[in-house]
């Protein structure tokens, strides 16, 4: 192997795992747009819930020691 087959081999190996690089990167930006909005969602349905709860006798206590602090 001479000199400059050892460097386009160099330069495609930088040039490959660049790519990989920045795809791993995109999809990185990708999994963390998914975690937010899932968030946001898990947010919304909690407060949703919450207000269902409230608003049923069913989960009312009337026993003041039992409730929760």
């Amino acid at each position: 192997m001479d000199g400059s087959s050892k460097e386009e081999e160099d330069s495609t190996f930088t040039n490959i795992s660049l790519a990989d690089d920045i795809d791993l990167s995109a999809r990185v930006d990708a999994v963390k747009e998914e975690n937010l909005k899932l968030k946001s969602e898990n947010q919304v349905l909690g407060q949703y819930i919450e207000n269902l709860m409230s608003a049923s006798s069913v989960f009312q206590t009337t026993d003041t020691k039992s409730k929760r602090k």
